[in-house]
């Protein structure tokens, strides 16, 4: 895995073989970025990651200058790849939290820039996100949620839905 701009472009990061998370492609996360490069400005930006696992989008948006980055996480193991790559980037912008993305959303009072959700495609409650983030007063008005999914799953007529891209079978959904 690496980071494709920013102050730590170039940085590679080896995810251990027996990772459950796939992480998001370079390619879907490059065109992802050109999107969001027109669209915020990182330096300003409070970022939530929820489903972290590798840290591919942390990384990329800590790399590109957010001011705070929050990953949620709750597997031991991919918790555990987490902090090793924030001990090796020794950036203070980074927080890691272990915890149940959905308790951690009924309780955590942050709010936020920029959250990005990117649960396993087959999690019985992936279609329930998008309300649970944008109900829980988490996104600052001008905000922006980003939820990556599977192709099987249209969001275009929630009521906060304003655009929708795939690349491959990686899909993100965009909502204000």
């Amino acid at each position: 895995m690496r980071i494709i701009s920013g102050k730590y472009k170039g940085r590679h990061f080896d995810v251990p073989r027996n990772f459950k998370a796939r992480p998001t492609t370079d390619f879907a996360k490059e065109n992802l970025f050109n999107i969001l490069n027109n669209m915020v400005d990182f330096e300003e930006c409070k970022a939530l990651d929820l489903f972290s696992g590798t840290g591919s989008i942390s990384l990329e948006l800590i790399s590109r200058g957010c001011p705070e980055v929050v990953s949620v996480e709750m597997d031991a193991l991919h918790f555990s790849f987490l902090k090793k790559s924030q001990a090796a980037l020794n950036d203070k912008a980074w927080r890691i939290v272990r915890d149940d993305v959905f308790r951690f959303l009924r309780r955590s009072g942050g709010k936020y820039d920029i959250i990005f959700a990117d649960p396993p495609y087959a999690l019985k409650e992936l279609k329930d996100i998008p309300d649970m983030v944008l109900e829980g007063g988490m996104l600052n008005e001008d905000g922006l949620f980003i939820f990556e999914h599977g192709k099987d799953y249209d969001f275009s007529q929630h009521p906060r839905f304003v655009r929708h891209i795939a690349y491959g079978s990686v899909n993100f959904s965009f909502f204000e």
